[in-house]
């Protein structure tokens, strides 16, 4: 077999990315923000989600969510864009996306992506989403060690999320296969927090990102515990 039909054969993945409401999103991040803090959320979103979509891997991308303006935006970008129907937090919210991209590309994998992560890198996703292929259901954890970026379900596996506090602990006691790969520093480094923004940068995030990053009143200057 040539390598073009084994690339052929590659299984194909839809990615679900959740958006909270701008008014609720990067609250940690409202002093080093300050009036920047939604159009900071907006741009960390999109730079994730135009990454995701240049993936080689990926099929589609479901956007998860109940605000109108990154509904437009994203959707603008070529992602397919679902309200928060369940309205029942983070998971149920993830389970409703995949249902709906399951019907879509029944044959494609599931896999929920943080839309915290503006550094991604296509090339490091299809790293990851080529190894997912081998498990029913994969994770990665984030930078820290403690939460999760990335959870794929294979088709025809149950679609089942365990994002909160703690993701990387509950994923890993379900039996879900962790992806601990080298150089994939963008797919775990996620945006939570002023010094998370100041790692992300030092990757290299998306030019939405790295637009509004100059703005930001106090990035520089506030530590985590600000």
């Amino acid at each position: 077999m040539s390598t073009a039909e084994r690339g052929a054969r590659r299984l194909q993945w839809s990615l679900v990315v959740p958006v909270k409401v701008l008014a609720r999103a990067k609250t940690r991040m409202s002093r080093a923000a300050g009036p920047h803090r939604e159009a900071l959320a907006l741009a960390v979103a999109a730079d994730t989600v135009a990454a995701a979509l240049r993936c080689a891997l990926v099929r589609d991308v479901t956007v998860v969510t109940d605000d109108p303006l990154p509904a437009a935006e994203l959707a603008a970008l070529g992602a397919r864009v679902v309200p928060d129907e369940p309205d029942a937090g983070l998971n149920p919210a993830l389970v409703h996306g995949a249902r709906r991209a399951r019907e879509a590309a029944p044959d494609a994998g599931v896999g929920a992506l943080s839309a915290d992560l503006p550094a991604l890198r296509p090339d490091e996703l299809e790293r990851v989403l080529a190894a997912a292929g081998e498990a029913a259901e994969a994770f990665v954890p984030d930078a820290a060690g403690v939460g999760t970026t990335l959870y794929t379900a294979r088709p025809g596996t149950a679609f089942a999320p365990a994002f909160g506090g703690g993701s990387r602990a509950a994923h890993g006691a379900r039996g879900v296969r962790e992806l601990l790969l080298d150089g994939i520093d963008s797919v775990r480094r996620d945006v939570d927090t002023p010094a998370d923004l100041r790692a992300a940068l030092a990757l290299g995030t998306g030019p939405r990102t790295a637009a509004v990053a100059p703005l930001l009143p106090g990035l520089h200057a506030l530590d985590d515990a600000t």
